[in-house]
């Protein structure tokens, strides 16, 4: 692909995670009545499992899935499915756009846990852009300290422990194969969702009614992935980012639509803070990849 159509081609799979993301927000409010988080991380998982393997057999990339080094798996997949957990809870109490801007946040705690996880040094730029991150978190928020929104945390708490995921992705790939990190995410986290889903004791079955959203979440659960990893390989996070930003206003007109969900202007205003924190750190880093980006995918 020629340079000029790098850029053009970038944006349109950016479009795909941006339709994805949106879908499996909106899939988990249609169905959080009938199947609570735990539920929906199990079922969610066990579908992006089966397409991880369909793709791999296809492709012949089954020979290329190891185990030597499954404690790293698990523990990045601990990190991933307690923030899986906390997005799609935030998901059914708070508004969608408040818990998209919030998940932004992420990239800023990457620069805040990369000097305990990966012996990076903490320069007063990345510093200046965590500042400008949690003074968005607390405009989008605005938080009563005497009585904190459980929402509000679990959207704040899941942006951290997708940064650390986001780092021990950055420690596999250092020789570990993507269809691997793909297999061992899709496996384990089915693995914790079912048991999680079981320790109840009550256990609701997918419907005919529900069946369908279910699997709209573990297909776009793939795909936001596969779209935004995609994007990355073809052009600058510098250019990436500012497009996965676009998800804000998308789910905020869907919220207020289809939901009755207020749009005010700190929710934009906190989130312009937020991305200008994150640019500054892009633009003086030259990120080009997914892990230099530190974008969460879902």
């Amino acid at each position: 692909m020629t340079a000029p159509h790098r850029p053009l081609a970038a944006a349109l799979w950016m479009i795909g995670a941006i339709a994805a993301f949106t879908a499996m927000a909106v899939s988990t409010r249609q169905i959080n009545l009938a199947h609570d988080t735990f539920e929906i991380l199990a079922f969610r998982s066990v579908v992006g499992f089966l397409i991880v393997i369909a793709v791999a057999m296809a492709t012949g990339q089954l020979g290329r899935i190891r185990a030597d080094r499954l404690g790293s798996h698990v523990v990045r997949n601990v990190f991933h499915f307690t923030g899986q957990f906390l997005w799609f809870w935030a998901i059914t109490m708070i508004p969608l756009a408040q818990v998209f801007a919030l998940e932004f946040t992420s990239p800023i705690w990457v620069i805040l846990l990369s000097p305990l996880i990966l012996g990076e040094k903490l320069t007063r730029r990345k510093l200046v852009g965590a500042g400008l991150g949690f003074l968005g978190i607390l405009i989008v928020a605005r938080p009563d300290f005497g009585q904190l929104e459980p929402g509000v945390l679990a959207a704040a708490g899941a942006a951290v422990f997708f940064a650390a995921t986001t780092l021990m992705t950055k420690v596999l790939t250092k020789g570990e194969p993507i269809v691997t990190i793909l297999f061992w995410l899709t496996l384990m986290q089915a693995g914790f969702g079912t048991v999680a889903m079981l320790a109840d004791g009550a256990v609701a079955l997918p419907t005919l009614a529900t069946l369908p959203w279910l699997v709209l979440i573990g297909i776009a659960g793939v795909t936001a992935h596969l779209c935004l990893t995609t994007a990355l390989s073809l052009a600058p996070a510098s250019m990436v980012v500012p497009v996965d930003f676009a998800r804000l206003p998308v789910i905020a007109a869907i919220g207020a639509l289809f939901y009755a969900e207020p749009v005010e202007a700190a929710l934009f205003l906190g989130a312009g803070f937020i991305f200008l924190g994150i640019w500054i750190n892009l633009r003086g880093n030259g990120a080009t990849s997914p892990q230099q980006a530190a974008v969460k995918t879902s």
